[in-house]
């Protein structure tokens, strides 16, 4: 009998010593994880995404391993904000616009002529009201981790553009906000939502006259080809931002929440130089290609957008607006 109990106590043991074992060793493999990006592989948001996840690897000493799916590959922008919020994918690099709809606040970005440059606009996104932006996105399930550099937008047709009148009538693709459908009714244009990955579509068919949105879009999606006409108004600088699933951040540790934090600080830097570099290799590669692009006269766009401001469905914007002017 006790030599019965004997060989019990030490199976447990024995047991016990595995459990933790395999405990261990599973704490210890790599997870990959998704980070959902709807531009193309080398597009200066998709190269601020490889910069974190290499970064991630190698503060987590190859644990936390993430893999990003470029080219929408998962979804539109608002399909993957939902997924995250979710649990379903980790992390989603987006621009601001489709998280107005879950996250209201951060909807002042969309305001035309809102930053008065890419430095004003920095000083911004690192300071109080950025941060504060970063922050309050986890009421509704997802983590702030960072904000990349979306450069300047402005807009491009099938017919040429040298001023503001040169947009009154056409049908304009704009992202789906009412804040752009208001600014493009502003421009005696029609404002058309679309989703990004069916912009070239729209263009070549005829469904739409033109759109609005960075160089580097216009040309890595080919937009270019079939809307050669540009005009350099700058009318936005919408920020882009890399985000993480508050279900799954919640479940990290202390140690793994400061990685991606640390991370994305250090991947941001990379990334605006990445930026600023890739949006002149792509203004010279469209002109090589016979893209005519005019500058615009700046005061007549803001001139037409400047009621926006006293809008009704807007004026909860006014302290935010006031505070992002302040910065100096």
């Amino acid at each position: 009998m006790k030599r019965n109990k004997l060989v019990i106590l030490f199976l447990v043991g024995l047991l016990l010593v595995t459990t933790c074992a395999s405990l261990q060793l599973n704490a210890a493999a790599p997870r990959t994880l998704k980070l959902a990006e709807v531009h193309p592989q080398g597009y200066p948001t998709e190269l601020g995404d490889e910069k974190f996840a290499e970064l991630v690897a190698a503060k987590s000493k190859g644990r936390l391993k993430i893999q990003v799916y470029f080219g929408g590959q998962l979804g539109s922008e608002n399909d993957v904000v939902e997924q995250a919020k979710l649990g379903v994918i980790e992390f989603v690099r987006v621009s601001t616009s489709p998280v107005i709809s879950v996250y209201k606040p951060i909807g002042v970005f969309s305001m035309p002529f809102l930053f008065r440059s890419q430095e004003h606009q920095w000083k911004v996104l690192k300071g109080e009201v950025g941060q504060t932006f970063l922050k309050g996105m986890e009421s509704v399930g997802l983590v702030g981790l960072t904000y990349f550099d979306g450069g300047a937008r402005n807009f491009y047709a099938t017919k040429e553009l040298k001023s503001v009148n040169d947009l009154k009538g056409l049908k304009i693709r704009v992202q789906p906000s009412p804040i752009m459908v208001s600014m493009i009714k502003l421009l005696n244009a029609t404002a058309t939502p679309i989703a990004y990955g069916e912009v070239y579509s729209a263009l070549q068919t005829g469904v739409v006259d033109g759109a609005e949105n960075n160089v580097p879009s216009w040309v890595s999606a080919n937009h270019y080809e079939v809307a050669k006409y540009f005009i350099k108004d700058g009318h936005l600088r919408l920020p882009e931002l890399l985000m993480v699933s508050k279900k799954f951040y919640d479940g990290l540790s202390k140690r793994d929440q400061k990685i991606l934090r640390d991370a994305a600080r250090e991947a941001t830097e990379f990334q605006i130089k990445a930026w600023n570099e890739s949006e002149s290799k792509y203004l010279e590669q469209a002109k090589a290609k016979g893209c005519v692009i005019h500058e615009a006269n700046v005061a007549e766009f803001q001139a037409a957008v400047a009621p926006m401001y006293d809008m009704p469905e807007y004026k909860e914007y006014k302290v935010w607006v006031d505070k992002i002017k302040a910065v100096k």
